[in-house]
Parts: structure tokens; sequence; C-alpha cells
């Protein structure tokens, strides 16, 4: 909506009603921007923006040219130099009848930064001036064709106080830079390569910056900097070694050199995402980039390295190629996801990492997959393209990519995506286009596969072996079903590239090669001959496809495989449902035998062959949100019970063993390396396994790992350990931590997290006393996600009996939707999920989406995410 408008214009129109966009409306663009020119006069109160589009028409047609706005106030309007009188406002777009076929267009308007806390468009920051427009932010800065299949080249000159705000970024190279008489400086930035507005950006503020460089493979010097204040330079070390990694790792494995004279990023603490690709000048939130080891974990590290990475290679896979319209979000996101995976699977224990990606996968794809929220990779509709922002997307969107690398193979894949770089670059391009490249280089035919994009939920895949020992002939059988999702049901067989392997159940030996098999069929069977002893199958090694498998396999042969499997997924695999198959029928049950766990559990503790950080993996137990993943009626107290069970047998029964493990871990200097960092993550679980056991010692031990902690990874592992209990330790510990960290705003939204994600019983009470904490605050996404997105996954404190999470968690939503819908709207599926749970859960969790859906003047992402909620 318009402030005001310039008085010559005629009336504006009543705002429309929300579109729903669909993909099959898509219609290329009737007008065209080669270039364009933008003039900032900053200022947080009041910025000025000229806006010189040279804008062509594309194609035989007399439709005038439409350009989005919001929330700015419109001064002027020229073409071809002069004032023009003959546009209109209808809803958010600017409407301007043009006779020919090229004119340079001119406006001019007014923003107020300081006042957007929707923190999408030109925002301020800690007292600086960032963008966010990904995805259709850039309007809200300038009137402009806001899709991102209007690729443009952008010269952008910047003028501010000096004093206030001495450095001005945005995308490209740096052209010129002078000072004003009146105390103002200016900076000119050009950007060379065609982009969707989605990708501009600028900053300008009082930052310091860590400098560096990078030499390409043809030899060209890249200046890097990363832009932070100055209080925070020593801790972006770690980011910049990251970004010189990244860009070596593109070239070696994709070959793709960077193509600017620099690479900037900027690190700001209010910001909906955790980072922006835009060309040249990446802005991330501060969260990741900033790291040393007093503030930072070993996930922390990893997570900044990742996404400093994923950043970096959407150079290639997002800006030189982007996408045709919001529904192939995923030919940009998915593939880059894949790309950054194969990246930090590389700096360090590939097995561990592909067990965190399927963790990840399993705890929000494959729930919002078997939710009212369902969508395909490929959507075919949307409100708000915000709430497309999902994983999904982001997640199942790799796995897509891993799948077709595994069915072409590593060269094949490579001469795959190099055909795809070289055919698209500099265009805005497609899914289809993408999966095109990989038939044509890989020559095979992916036209079943396609079903991936367009089909919503998690394939379910039955498996069963049988043995004719007589002949020595075994046959897998195979089945699979994609279950109904909303508004899709009756669903076509997938194409499932599984990896598959027999060994012998008495020797423990391999007795056939890792087979690749391709389910292409609701059913299929595969016969192996000379098969002299019982097999036992390890299935979808690798997690090559991204199924939910339901095997004969006993406890006993789980327990074998999580012995002799060579495949390190599959290893852990086979241990994770022998404790889901426990947990499963405890819940169900009331009880279970433990045993088979615990002696699982014992052997891997016990072999010295394998890395502390699979063992730290391997032992831990599924979450109560995975557990109840399996059930077709949620019991979160049961889940909880059964959990602290299990829990609390394997710390007595093999307490000794916890107690070397975490020997094993203690008494070293801080080192940021694989195998440190697999010694402090087994070391962590020990403690907490240490702590179940009930020993007289065990709050006493936590506390004094959290006091002497010379990392931040073993003083927040211990500070988890004492939060999920009661005691004096626990207390103290708390006060202590907030007292060290009080003026650090990223590690305190590691206490309120903390806090959130207890399981403890006075969890929903204390969540609700942090919401009143000065600290806490809604118009900082990361602290809101600190606190509202931890306390919604915490399974068992969220659906506590009455109810109080739910309104708590509705009132905390409806209150932020004010300041800012994106944030809002992605913490909402919680509530989604309420068919999962028991009638009277079921009825409190609905009552407060209705509430939602029904408050006044909610935002369409809000509105779109509860009302689905609601009726899918």
């Amino acid at each position: 909506m318009l402030d005001a408008l310039n008085t010559a214009a005629p009336a504006t129109s009543t705002i429309a009603t929300p579109t729903i966009f669909r993909r099959e409306d898509y219609t290329a663009p009737a007008w065209t921007v080669p270039e364009t020119a933008l003039d900032f006069a900053l200022d947080p109160a009041a910025t000025r923006v000229r806006a010189r589009l040279s804008v062509e028409r594309s194609g035989a047609h007399d439709l005038p040219l439409v350009l989005d706005g919001a929330g700015q106030k419109l001064l002027s309007v020229t073409v071809d130099g002069i004032a023009v009188n003959d546009w209109r406002i209808e809803g958010e777009q600017l409407i301007l009848p043009l006779p020919g076929d090229a004119h340079l267009v001119e406006t001019e308007v007014e923003i107020a930064p300081e006042r957007n806390t929707q923190l999408m468009g030109l925002y301020a920051s800690g007292g600086n001036l960032c963008t966010q427009c990904e995805a259709e932010g850039f309007r809200r800065i300038t009137y402009f064709p806001d899709r991102p299949d209007v690729l443009s080249t952008y010269t952008v000159r910047m003028s501010a106080d000096k004093a206030r705000f001495p450095v001005l970024l945005a995308n490209g190279d740096p052209v010129a830079q002078g000072d004003n008489d009146d105390g103002t400086h200016w900076a000119e930035w050009h950007d060379p390569y065609p982009k969707p507005s989605y990708l501009f950006a600028l900053v300008a503020g009082d930052l310091a910056v860590n400098r560096g460089s990078f030499t390409t493979r043809s030899g060209r010097t890249v200046e890097l900097g990363i832009w932070v204040r100055e209080a925070d330079l020593a801790k972006t070390h770690h980011a910049l070694h990251a970004l010189k990694l990244s860009m070596a790792w593109d070239e070696r494995v994709y070959g793709r050199e960077y193509d600017l004279d620099v690479f900037n990023i900027v690190a700001v603490d209010d910001f909906n995402f955790g980072a922006m690709e835009n060309k040249g000048l990446n802005i991330f939130n501060s969260r990741y980039i900033l790291a040393d080891p007093d503030t930072a974990t070993d996930y922390d590290y990893d997570a900044i390295a990742a996404v400093v990475a994923h950043e970096y290679f959407h150079n290639w896979s997002g800006n030189r190629i982007t996408c045709r319209d919001w529904f192939q979000l995923s030919l940009k996101e998915g593939f880059t996801v894949y790309r950054d995976q194969g990246f930090s699977a590389d700096q360090g224990s590939a097995a561990v990492k592909r067990i965190e990606d399927v963790r990840g996968l399993r705890a929000g794809q494959f729930p919002e997959d078997a939710s009212a929220l369902a969508h395909p990779v490929r959507p075919e509709s949307y409100l708000e393209i915000s709430n497309f922002y999902t994983a999904t997307i982001y997640n199942k969107g790799a796995e897509l990519i891993r799948m077709m690398a595994t069915m072409l193979g590593e060269q094949r894949f490579r001469a795959a995506t190099d055909l795809y770089f070289d055919r698209y670059d500099g265009t805005a391009a497609t899914c289809e286009d993408f999966v095109t490249c990989m038939e044509e280089a890989g020559e095979i035919d992916l036209s079943q596969f396609r079903l991936w994009y367009s089909q919503a939920g998690t394939p379910r895949v039955s498996v069963s072996l049988e043995h004719e020992p007589g002949s020595g002939r075994a046959t897998l059988n195979l089945a699979q079903k994609v279950p109904d999702t909303p508004g899709q049901s009756s669903k076509q067989p997938q194409v499932l590239p599984l990896k598959i392997r027999l060994f012998g159940a008495e020797t423990g030996e391999a007795l056939t090669d890792e087979q690749l098999v391709i389910l292409s069929d609701a059913s299929a069977s595969v016969t192996f001959e000379t098969i002299a002893e019982r097999p036992i199958v390890s299935l979808n090694r690798g997690f090559s496809a991204p199924v939910v498998i339901e095997s004969d396999r006993t406890a006993a042969d789980l327990a074998f495989l999580a012995r002799h499997d060579d495949d390190p997924f599959a290893r852990y695999e086979a241990m994770q449902q022998l404790m889901l198959d426990t947990l499963v029928a405890a819940t169900i049950e009331g009880a279970a035998d433990h045993a088979a766990v615990i002696a699982a559990v014992a052997d891997t503790l016990d072999n010295p062959e394998l890395d502390p950080a699979f063992v730290a993996e391997a032992v831990l137990l599924p979450s109560e949100s995975f557990i109840g993943d399996q059930l077709s009626t949620v019991d979160p107290d049961a889940i909880h019970a059964a959990r602290e069970a299990l829990r609390r047998d394997l710390g007595r029964d093999l307490e000794a063993r916890w107690r070397t493990a975490y020997e094993a871990g203690s008494g070293r200097a801080y080192a940021y390396t694989p195998e440190d960092k697999g010694r402090r993550r087994l070391r962590n679980v020990a403690l907490g396994y240490i702590v179940a056991s009930g020993a007289d010692d065990a709050a006493g031990l936590a506390y004094a790992q959290f006091a002497a902690a010379d990392n931040m990874t073993d003083r927040q592992g211990a500070l988890t350990t004492l939060v999920a209990g009661h005691s004096a330790e626990r207390d103290r510990a708390l006060g202590e931590f907030f007292q060290r960290y009080a003026g650090n705003s990223l590690v305190l939204d590691k206490w309120f997290q903390t806090q959130a994600l207890s399981p403890a019983d006075d969890t929903p009470a204390l969540v609700t006393s942090l919401a009143e904490h000065p600290a806490f605050s809604l118009a900082n996404p990361n602290r809101a996600r600190s606190l509202i997105g931890a306390f919604g996954v915490n399974q068992r404190a969220f659906h506590a009996a009455g109810g109080a999470g739910y309104r708590w968690l509705a009132d905390q939503l409806i209150a932020l939707d004010v300041l800012n819908p994106q944030t809002a709207a992605k913490l909402l599926p919680p509530l989604g999920r309420w068919r999962r749970f028991d009638p009277t859960r079921a009825a409190l969790m609905r009552a407060e989406l209705q509430r939602i859906v029904a408050h006044p003047g909610l935002s369409k992402d809000l509105f779109e995410q509860a009302s689905k909620s609601l009726e899918g």
C-alpha cells in the first residue's frame, strides 16, 4: 500500500484481495529491462530512490508496462525525460501505457528504512542500512517488474552522511567514490552480469573489514572482504577461510570460477534468513559469520562453513543461472544444498555429514511431507512465495539431485552439470531444463523420475528377503507406495535408486558387491544366486533414496548390521532402527526389552576402529518427535517415558563405558579439527548418559565441565545436560551463563533456546516467563526463533496437557505477525500437525489455528499457513 501519491495522478483503486499464483498461468514478461540505474540518497528516516529503467517491449503486443511496488511514497514518473500523468496504481502495481518499443522510464520514491520491521527491502539493523530482496523485497525499494525472469545489469550510486555511514557497498565491482561539500560522500558500483531484482543488494554503515584474496585457476586475483562491527572483527577468520576453501572446491569439483574482481560478505543481526547470495555482496545473518571458541560450538563452526559455501556456490547455481519463476525455486536451492553438502563432506567425516543431513531431512522435511502443508518440490500454486522456502524445496530438492547423481555416476553427472552451466548461463531456467541436461549428458531416460518434482509425499518401501538354502537362491522383494497428500491422491510409482548389499548371517562376510537397484514399478523382485548361508540385507545404503523403509529384518539382524555393515550410514541406520523398534514397542505396550539395544551400544563403544564422531551419532537415541512420526497417534507422555527409561538403562548398564569415553575426551586444549570435534561430541553424549544413569556425582560432573570449559561446545553441552533436570547446579549454571554473555546477542540466543528445548516438567512455565525477560524481543528473528521456534519443536513441553503451550504459541505468532509476517509464518507448523495427536490435543490445536485465521489484519503469510493447516 502507498503512503501517498503524486497529486497530479489519477485516484487509486482499492487494494485487491491476495492472489493465488499458479504455475500453469506463467507467461513470459511483456517488457524487459536490459539496464537499471539506481541513485540512493540514504537516510534511515527518509531515503530517496531514483530509478532509471531502460525498458523494451518483448514481442508483438500492446500491453502496458507493469511495475511492482509496496510501502513507498511515489514522488515522480518520467518517460524519456518527460513528466507524465497517464499512469495509474492498481493494488501494488504502477501501470504505465507506453506507445513505442523502447523507453527510458524514471521514477523517484521515498521510503523509511528505520520503520521497516518486516526486514524486506531496505531496512535498518544495528545502526546500519541493508537490504533483503528475495523473494519480493525489491518492490519495497522502488517500482520494478519484480520477478526472477526479468534480468538486468545494474549501476548503483549511493550518497550518505559520511560520519554515520562511512562504508557504502553494492553488487558487482566498485567504479568510483568521492566526498561532497555537505559532509556526505558517495560511491558507485556496477554489476556487469544481468540479474533479477531479488539479487540486488546494498549496505551502508560503520563497518570494519577482514580482507583477504583468492587467486583463481586462470590467475585472476579476487579481493575478499567480510564486513562486521569493529568489535566482531576477530570472529570472522573462520568464515574467511571457509570462503577461500569454497572457491577452490568449486573450481576443482565443478569447474566454476568466480567472475568479479571483489567478493564481499556483510553480517547483520536482524535477518529473516540464514544468508543471501546477492551477486558479489552476500548479506548474512551474523550467526553464520561470527565464531570463536568461547562463543561458537563445533556445530556453529560447521554451519558457518556450510552456509558460506552455499551462498558462494549460488554464484553459478542461482545467479549466473537463475529461476524462470518462483515455482522453480528448488532449481537453485536444491542443487546448491547438494553442492554445499558435498563441500562439507569433503572437509571432515563424509559418513557423519551424511548422517547429519538425513537426520535433518527426517526432522524437518518428512513431517512436512506428512502434514497439511505438504507440497511438491516444484509447487503448483502459492499465495505467498515466502512460505515455500521450506525443507521440501531445499532438503528434499537436494535429495533429488543426489539420486540423479547416483544413477548417472560421477563422470556423467559432472558432464551433465557442465552442460547445464554452459547452456543456460545468463538465463532464467527451469527444473525441466536441469533434468533435460541430466538426460542428455547422462544418456538416461528421466521421464518417470520427473514425478519427484510434481508428487508430494515420502514414498514408503516394504522389503522382504527370502532364501532357499538348497538352491542357494535369495530373492529380495520390494514394493513402494507414495501416500496421499492434500490435493494429491492415487500417486504413481516413482523412480527409487536403492543401494543394497547382502551379508552372511554366520560369517559376517559380504556375499555380494554393492548393487544399485532401480525400483520404478509398484513392486519388483531381485534374485541372487550362489548364496550359501542365510543372508541379511543392507538397505538404502548411504540413504540413496529419501524413503521410509519397512523391512522384515529382526532385532538380531539389525544388531548384526550395527556390528558388521561396511557402509557407515547403513550401520548407523541399523542401530537407529533397532532403537526405534524398541521405543515404539515400549510406547505402545508400556515396556520393552532393552537388552538388544544395550548390547549393540556396548559393541559400538568397544570398537576401537570406529571414529568417535560416528560412535557419538550411532549411540544417540532417536528424538521424541521422530518416534512420534512412526505412530498413528502421537502420545507425547508415553514416548517421553519410553525414551527416558531406555536412556536410564543405557546409562546404568554401561556406566563404566560412558565414563571411559568421557575421560578419553577430557584434558585436551581446544582445536577445531575433525578428530577433536569427534572427541568432544562423544564426550558430551557420554555425559548425557552418565546423568541419565542417576549417578550421585552426575550433576556435579556436568557443572565441573561447564565451569572449566575452554570452548562453547563443552560449555553448552554441559548446560544442556543440566537444564534437562532439576538441581542447584542447573540454576547456578544458567545464571553464570547469562552474566558471562549478557552483551552477546548470539550467545544469549543459545541461553533461550537451551531452556526452551528442555524436557523438564517446568519448561512450559519457564518459556512463558522467558517471553517477558528483558533480553527477549520479538523484533529480532534470531531471538524469536530461539524461544518460540525451539519450544514449538519440544514435543513433550509444547504438547503438555491442557493446551497452554498452544495458546502461548498462537499469542506469540499473532503479535509477531504485526512486525515480521515471514518469521511468524515459519514458526506456525507445529500447530498444523494437529491431526497426528489425540482428539483432546487435536481440538485444542485446531482452535488456536482458527483463532489465528480469524484475527483481524492478518498477513497473507500467516493466513496461508494457518488456513492450509486447517483445510489440508
